[in-house]
């Protein structure tokens, strides 16, 4: 008997979380549960209370998983599909509950039986341990699992099989051997894209109300705006690990989305979740070093995000105003990390030049479906035919921002700040350049789809901005 023969002569359980998936169904079917139904944050303690089984089933009977969006490890799955031709008996064997099982089961065809969570009996550890021997025997059996809590199945296997192991699987598998299956590696710019370091670029509008107050070098303004930046993108990259959280089915389905760290697994969920819990210490911490108006402007800023992330990101409309006004924010954290004011005029012209930009967000989305007539993209308020109705309000608010600034101009407000305030009337062409470009190449399908990280990057943005930069300082000298 040659050793392949030998090897599919003798069942193979496989554990799912971590091993056949990169990512954990708890805590994914407990992040969709909440986008779904966020009272029932106040159930779970109740739950957890008859034990880690329980809590699993009561989230399965409220959700349900999408079996064929879940990130599986090819190369294990491509042995599976090689063992089952050549005859080998499979089974799943997971503490996940039945619902998810069976239907990933039924996904992937691979599969035999199935063995699984039930209310009052969590299939981990000894338990499935005992659960194995009792169906094959003591080393009746070959077993492929990934953690700690899979190395009692271990001890009680014929062979190993170990899956992209943790640090304690790791150290089982140097002393007892077995076949191992590495997974894929985070590297520092898994990391990166995790945070999302990429938009903190947005927050340098909290150094605007500095600027414009011609506090360009004074410490004790450009100190509290610095610490500010640091607080505000620490905190923004909190928001985003947990958007990250609540879209992991709506991320998988899309085209560039889906290589996001958790959508793809190469980050666990836990890891995330306690990356999450030390950038909001870390801004909360920043915040108790500036004035008090600081922290109520970055909790606006958390439970306003929070919000658009649960649910106002799917509501028409509501989402590009919350966007637009959240832009407006970071321009109000600077004003009172710093203790310079912002005018009515400055705040007009922010929400109407980036809503005009949330716009074109949504613009772009659209432009980039293929779905029909009446369909509404995954995870928002709008459908195909928005598209007219959506650039329309964008152009309009573009104009309307470039209003604003022609009207603030022509205000007694400027002739006090600027001693040659005819230098700044370009300002107005120049902010059309910037918002109308964006909209054309919106339009041929050639622009970013975060549009403040466009303007930022874009080598002619940067040009007209520091030309209209330049006129700024030199009007006030």
């Amino acid at each position: 008997m040659d050793a392949r023969t030998e090897r599919t002569a003798v069942p193979l359980a496989v554990d799912l979380d971590g091993t056949l998936i990169a990512t954990d169904l708890l805590w994914e079917s407990l992040f969709l549960l909440l986008r779904q139904r966020p009272l029932c944050l106040f159930l779970l303690p109740f739950w957890l209370l008859g034990g880690k089984a329980r809590l699993k089933c009561e989230i399965a009977e409220r959700v349900e998983i999408d079996a064929g969006g879940l990130p599986y490890r090819q190369k294990l799955l491509n042995q599976l599909a090689e063992d089952r031709a050549a005859g080998r008996h499979i089974v799943l064997a997971t503490a996940a509950p039945r619902k998810f099982a069976e239907a990933i089961a039924r996904h992937l065809g691979v599969f035999d039986a199935v063995i699984s969570s039930e209310p009052g009996r969590n299939m981990a550890s000894r338990v499935k341990r005992d659960a194995l021997i009792e169906a094959f025997g003591d080393g009746g059996f070959d077993y492929a699992g990934n953690s700690r809590a899979d190395i009692a199945v271990f001890d009680a296997a014929r062979t190993a099989l170990v899956v992209a192991p943790d640090g304690a699987a790791a150290r089982w598998h140097a002393r007892n051997g077995g076949e191992l299956i590495e997974g894929d590696k985070p590297s520092l710019r898994t990391y990166v894209k995790m945070l999302r370091a990429h938009q903190w670029l947005k927050n340098a509008l909290i150094f605007v109300p500095m600027i414009l107050s011609h506090e360009y070098f004074n410490s004790d303004m450009f100190i509290p705006a610095v610490l500010a930046f640091i607080s505000f993108s620490a905190a923004a990259s909190a928001i985003y690990i947990l958007n990250d959280f609540f879209d992991l089915s709506l991320d998988r389905r899309h085209p560039t989305k889906r290589n996001r760290p958790f959508a793809s697994g190469v980050l666990s969920i836990p890891f995330g979740f306690v990356a999450m819990i030390g950038l909001l210490a870390i801004s909360v911490g920043i915040a108790f070093l500036l004035p008090p108006l600081y922290g109520m402007v970055l909790a606006a800023y958390l439970v306003a995000t929070t919000a658009y992330s649960l649910a106002i990101k799917r509501m028409l409309l509501l989402d590009v105003l919350m966007l637009a006004g959240l832009y407006t924010v970071r321009i109000l954290a600077g004003s009172a990390a710093t203790g310079s004011g912002v005018s009515f005029w400055l705040l007009a012209f922010s929400v109407f030049f980036f809503l005009s930009l949330a716009l074109v967000k949504r613009y772009v989305e659209l432009r980039g479906t293929s779905l029909q007539a009446g369909e509404r993209i995954a995870g928002r308020g709008y459908r195909i035919e928005d598209q007219e109705v959506i650039s329309q309000a964008g152009m309009a608010s573009a104009f309307s921002s470039a209003m604003v600034l022609a009207l603030y101009i022509q205000s007694s407000a400027v002739r006090e700040l600027y001693s040659m305030p005819w230098l700044i009337w370009p300002l107005c062409p120049i902010v059309l350049y910037i918002t109308i470009r964006i909209w054309v190449l919106a339009r041929r399908d050639e622009m970013h789809d975060d549009p403040i990280v466009f303007i930022i990057s874009d080598w002619r943005s940067q040009l007209v901005g520091a030309f209209g930069a330049f006129l700024l300082f030199y009007a006030g000298t």
